[in-house]
């Protein structure tokens, strides 16, 4: 239970419409247990009417029914039984309809509540840092906002509705009943210490379950995730049987634990109906022997065995609302393990310095770092300049380090030693917002939505561009002749990530994306080797016009010679290893000559 308090903030934030519901709850129950006082009220005057005795008002009756049963105490018997009859049928009418207001409120507020959650659950992603991205699997986050929260929900509504009823219901109806024959209340309740401990071992047995069947349907969740992204490398391998094999078994597992977790529900429902049964037995036994002795007990014993049948579903739904309860906590535990996850990149700005102004040289001074989750040192005491207004080319080989500088730029990580500036303002210290959109960032992976060419375009800041200037800039990335050919020109879907189009398709709408945003920094990262060495040269004597007075970095494993760059740095193992214009490179006779000889022999050969 602990793990759902972390729920108490929503409760107050609904608090009218929970105490609105618990008072609904209260008033129908009320309602409920007076009609068994009528009932038992009739058939004792029934028993009177028929053995000849008249006896005056009792007053172990509640105060509505003595009320009731004054105003009628000069009816004649017919219309009294009439009377009654209507009473009941009134009373049934009033709780339906406090029960209508009642699941208006409790569960209304559980849907608020889920949408509360499933926000901030969602939220809380975004702000987490690309690290955690790194070591998370994405069916397992899907879940836990999914299933987890919809867990979490039947505790908030329905299991909270349930116990106020419960508790309502079964305190009216020990109340009436201690009035009316304590000795056999106390005969009837005394299955319920046994019922109590039942409760208190399964619930136990079913938490543990609970958070193991959550913990599979992530894997099973994750599993299906992946192979439905990855279907075409499935299909291309011919391992359509190994994967149904691998669901297969991660599907067994969560079978089997689920099958055990109902195999205990199973058990713990028919014990409660068992015990309310054994009340009922109890009852009907004892009261039987009483109205031997007392015919005047008949009207109680019958009350009685109302009452019993009335708290029978209440008290067999105690095994119900354990279960909720249960689940409930096994998935708040689990989405806790991720709300209370802080994100290692911390926006110290996050809400000032809207308007701060970012300008001149992009410094990288002493730059380390390590990729925590798998220890590889991938930067080792970087330090370079890029002044406003110049462009530079980083070259180097796979798994060099060219990446990381740029996921630096952007704070997706923080180094762990040395410093980035921009103007002499540390990057630390810039509202991440701020910092992000003032960079223009083409990643190597590149991402498509699952949504029209043109929204893909438009995506981010500039929601209001126009059709042309997403033409201008599609033209910019090479890519406008490509989409007119679709059927549907700029409004066709590309699919989820994209996968309606090819990997140049796909890398040159993210250009056009990135140029349309049109940031004072343009960061490129091998986002040209999908594409053809004609489009390419296109793209890059494009991208020359339009980058003019930009600052722009350029990381790449080819040699782009038609854009001319201020500075040039070759990477490898995560070191500046040559640094220099080109034709100084040129003549180092270094990496960088060797990668462009090597480079212009493939040109003439394909020519």
């Amino acid at each position: 239970m602990k793990h759902l308090s972390a729920l108490n903030k929503y409760f107050w934030k609904y608090r009218v419409r929970f105490l609105a519901g618990i008072i609904f709850v209260i008033v129908s129950n009320y309602f409920a247990v007076l009609a068994p006082e009528v009932t038992g009220y009739v058939i004792g005057q029934v028993q009177q009417y028929i053995s000849g005795n008249h006896t005056s008002v009792k007053e172990n009756y509640s105060a509505s029914i003595v009320v009731l049963i004054r105003w009628m105490r000069n009816l004649n018997f017919k219309n009294l039984v009439i009377v009654c009859s209507l009473t009941i049928l009134l009373l049934a009418l009033l709780r339906g309809l406090l029960m209508f207001f009642m699941r208006q409120t409790l569960i209304v507020m559980s849907r608020h509540i889920e949408y509360d959650l499933k926000n901030e659950i969602y939220n809380h992603y975004q702000e987490l840092d690309a690290g955690f991205f790194k070591t998370h699997s994405t069916g397992d986050m899907m879940n836990r906002i999914t299933e987890d929260v919809s867990r979490v929900r039947m505790y908030t509504g329905p299991a909270i509705m349930y116990t106020a009823n419960l508790i309502a219901l079964i305190t009216l109806c020990l109340v009436n009943m201690l009035r009316k024959d304590m000795y056999l209340t106390l005969v009837v309740i005394a299955p319920l210490p046994i019922l109590a401990i039942t409760i208190y071992i399964i619930n136990n047995i079913i938490h543990k379950k609970s958070e193991r069947v959550q913990a599979l349907l992530s894997d099973l969740t994750t599993n299906a995730q992946e192979s439905y992204s990855g279907i075409r490398v499935i299909k291309s391998f011919v391992q359509e049987k190994a994967m149904f094999g691998f669901f297969s078994k991660n599907s067994e597992a969560y079978r089997k634990n689920a099958v055990s977790l109902a195999k205990v529900e199973a058990i713990y429902f028919p014990s409660m109906t068992l015990m309310v049964g054994l009340s009922t037995l109890l009852t009907i036994l004892i009261g039987s022997n009483m109205a031997l002795h007392n015919p005047d007990k008949v009207g109680i014993i019958v009350e009685f065995v109302l009452y019993i049948n009335m708290l029978m579903f209440p008290v067999s739904a105690i095994g119900s609302v354990a279960s909720m309860v249960q689940r409930a906590s096994a998935s708040q535990k689990r989405i806790n393990e991720f709300l209370n996850t802080k994100p290692i990149i911390t926006n110290p700005f996050k809400h000032n310095k809207k308007d701060e102004i970012l300008s001149g040289s992009i410094i990288f001074k002493n730059v380390s770092f390590t990729y925590s989750h798998t220890g590889v040192k991938a930067l080792k005491n970087i330090s370079f300049e890029v002044k406003a207004g110049e462009k530079i080319m980083i070259l180097g080989k796979t798994g060099s380090g060219k990446s990381t500088l740029a996921q630096l730029l952007l704070r997706f990580y923080d180094p762990d030693e040395g410093s980035i500036s921009i103007g002499e303002k540390n990057i630390r210290n810039i509202n991440l917002k701020n910092l992000r959109n003032y960079i223009s960032y083409v990643p190597q992976d590149i991402f498509l939505f699952s949504d029209t060419i043109a929204n893909n375009i438009r995506f981010g800041l500039k929601k209001d561009s126009s059709a042309d200037e997403i033409k201008q800039y599609a033209n910019y990335a090479a890519i406008h002749n490509e989409i007119l050919s679709l059927d549907k020109g700029y409004e066709t879907m590309v699919g989820e990530r994209g996968v309606t189009l090819s990997g140049g398709q796909k890398q040159r709408v993210s250009i056009a994306r990135a140029l349309l945003k049109k940031g004072h920094v343009m960061l490129f990262d091998d986002c040209l080797s999908a594409v053809d060495s004609k489009t390419e040269h296109t793209i890059v004597n494009n991208l020359n016009e339009f980058l003019n007075h930009k600052t722009t970095i350029i990381i790449t494993h080819r040699i782009f010679v038609s854009i001319p760059f201020d500075k040039i740095f070759i990477l490898d193992d995560g070191v500046i290893v040559e640094s220099g214009k080109h034709d100084e490179l040129l003549a180092a006779n270094g990496y960088y000559a060797e990668l462009y000889n090597l480079q212009l022999h493939e040109e003439e050969t394909v020519n």
